[in-house]
């Protein structure tokens, strides 16, 4: 019997002493500010509740992401990381609203405050919005991937590097350009190898008239065939562009699987087809123009003459 009485004596204490201590300390107002239709109230027990909302949240989001990557390859996942990250954003502040409304907080002046401030940051963060959405087209449609070559504002760049709000790319010259993903969706982009790595090149040359042209077709398809990067297959040929005004004008056309490397490809070939031309002598002809020079004056002079004499 006295057993009794003591545990329920400990009970009792443990019931309204420690229990009520710790409910009390939960309970206790750290930050009361608004008025009395908007009255927040921040308690420990709000803050330990967020604090456990968001490690949950991490867990699962991080459980997902396993989950959606785990047979995707290296370019694959990093492209699902990306816009992964955008919706775990998202997800963190969505879950701190729903946890301060569960826990008796009054949200409404938190939602009136963030719209505000979102109206303010959508106008003034407008073309990091777009760069967003841009790289969120760019991953879901895939019309940019790593190891693409591009031309944007006339600079030609490997692909390097595709971000949720940028993308890198290395130039020829060994330079690395950032490039904001919102130009990917509102200008025109040149993919050099969006649906193959070939593609077609081509170097023009003038040679002077009278001369012999089937050799110099010969002699451009030699110079193409002789240089190291160039495809054998689809062949290199040749088009005879035009009369010009000072030549006749020729172009050879060969495909290669690395662009990138086409500037330094042409130069060899211009190298080749001058060496050529040299031991052919087929000539590269320098512009030319006739200039007819007509003396009004002198003309002028010898009619009055005439008439001087005639009266």
């Amino acid at each position: 019997m006295q057993e009794e009485k003591v545990a329920d004596k400990i009970k009792e204490v443990v019931e309204e002493d420690v229990w009520g201590t710790i409910q009390d300390f939960l309970s206790y107002e750290i930050i009361e500010f608004g008025d009395k239709e908007h009255l927040v109230k921040i308690t420990p027990w709000a803050i330990i509740a967020v604090v456990l909302a968001f490690l949950l949240a991490t867990f699962v989001l991080k459980w997902i992401r396993v989950f959606f990557t785990r047979k995707m390859d290296t370019q694959d996942t990093n492209k699902f990381i990306s816009v992964f990250k955008f919706i775990k954003y998202i997800t963190y502040v969505v879950v701190i609203f729903v946890v301060l409304s569960v826990s008796g907080i009054n949200i409404t002046p938190f939602l009136a405050a963030s719209a505000a401030l979102l109206v303010g940051l959508g106008l003034a963060l407008q073309e990091l919005f777009q760069d967003v959405i841009g790289g969120v087209f760019i991953i879901i449609d895939k019309s940019l991937l790593v190891g693409d070559i591009i031309e944007v504002d006339g600079k030609v760049g490997r692909i390097i590097d595709i971000k949720l709000r940028t993308t890198r790319a290395i130039t020829r010259d060994d330079k690395i350009i950032i490039i904001p993903n919102h130009k990917f969706i509102t200008e025109t982009i040149y993919n050099y190898t969006q649906n193959h790595r070939t593609t077609r090149e081509l170097v023009r040359v003038g040679v002077a008239y009278g001369s012999d042209t089937k050799l110099v077709e010969k002699l451009l398809i030699q110079s193409v065939h002789e240089q190291r990067g160039v495809l054998k297959s689809p062949k290199p040929f040749v088009l005879f562009e035009d009369f010009g005004d000072s030549a006749l004008v020729f172009s050879v056309l060969f495909f290669l699987n690395d662009s990138f490397a086409d500037p330094r490809i042409k130069s060899e070939i211009r190298f080749r087809i001058d060496n050529l031309f040299r031991e052919n002598k087929i000539s590269i002809p320098f512009p030319q123009r006739d200039v007819h020079i007509f003396n009004n004056t002198l003309d002028s002079n010898n009619q009055n003459s005439d008439n001087l004499s005639v009266d």
